[in-house]
């Protein structure tokens, strides 16, 4: 049983952990989803011969890269529970806001290509 005197601190570091993990989750189920839908309409069009589904491959990528994504995210941030674990141990903290940089700029770029993604198809 952990009597630490940091018992919240540790507290919250695991919800924000779990809360990390959770949106790793979501990543790479929805990357699955994807991959699986594009494969879906690939069946549909063979199947009623048609040349109206005419995808470029993007959709299959976009899908793999965010599972990867997903993957790296729930890596960091069990870097950073770890990392937060010792300083609570410690008494001390650093301000680290690599990990929110990192989603942050995945989200940003991300964003980007299915803006771009979006107005080419039109």
């Amino acid at each position: 049983m952990n009597t630490s005197e940091n018992s919240r601190e540790h507290l919250a570091n695991e919800r924000t952990f779990l809360a990390c993990i959770r949106t790793s989750i979501a990543l790479m189920g929805f990357g699955f989803v994807i991959v699986k839908f594009t494969l879906f309409l690939k069946e549909i069009s063979l199947l009623l011969e048609s040349a109206a589904y005419s995808s470029k491959g993007y959709s299959a990528m976009i899908g793999v890269i965010m599972v990867a994504l997903g993957v790296i995210f729930a890596v960091l941030a069990y870097i950073q529970y770890i990392k937060n674990k010792k300083q609570i141990n410690n008494n001390e903290y650093f301000s680290s806001s690599m990990l929110s940089f990192f989603i942050t700029l995945i989200i940003f770029t991300g964003g980007l290509f299915l803006i771009i993604y979006l107005l080419s198809i039109n």
